[in-house]
């Protein structure tokens, strides 16, 4: 069963993904920002990173540059879910090493759909 790892702030969201991924097949790690993700990937191999982008301590730009620095972790596919959706943060995101960027509130089906692409 494929894992991912959910980074998001705010709880209600961390179960809105956890519910919609499991519900899909996938195992959910949940992390409340980037440093905590950095610590539970630490004993944890996932098959993708799915991260908010504004959260207190280390946001999901930050935490993508970090894990792509990593040699364990630089292929790990990682999408960015957020509410920013302006392409200079998109750009950014790129930049940072994202492999792909979606806005919420987030589609269920869309969501999972994504997902099946950048999780082989």
């Amino acid at each position: 069963m494929p894992s991912i790892l959910a980074v998001d702030d705010s709880a209600s969201m961390r179960q809105m993904v956890t519910f919609t991924l499991e519900g899909a097949g996938y195992k959910v790690i949940e992390a409340v920002d980037g440093l905590d993700a950095l610590d539970k990937l630490r004993h944890s191999t996932v098959d993708l990173v799915l991260t908010d982008q504004n959260m207190p301590r280390m946001d999901g730009l930050t935490l993508t540059r970090s894990l792509r620095a990593q040699g364990q972790h630089r292929q790990v596919p990682i999408l960015i879910l957020t509410t920013e959706s302006g392409d200079d943060m998109k750009q950014a995101g790129r930049a940072a090493g994202a492999t792909g960027w979606l806005v919420k509130p987030f589609d269920p089906a869309r969501l999972i759909e994504v997902v099946r692409k950048v999780v082989v």
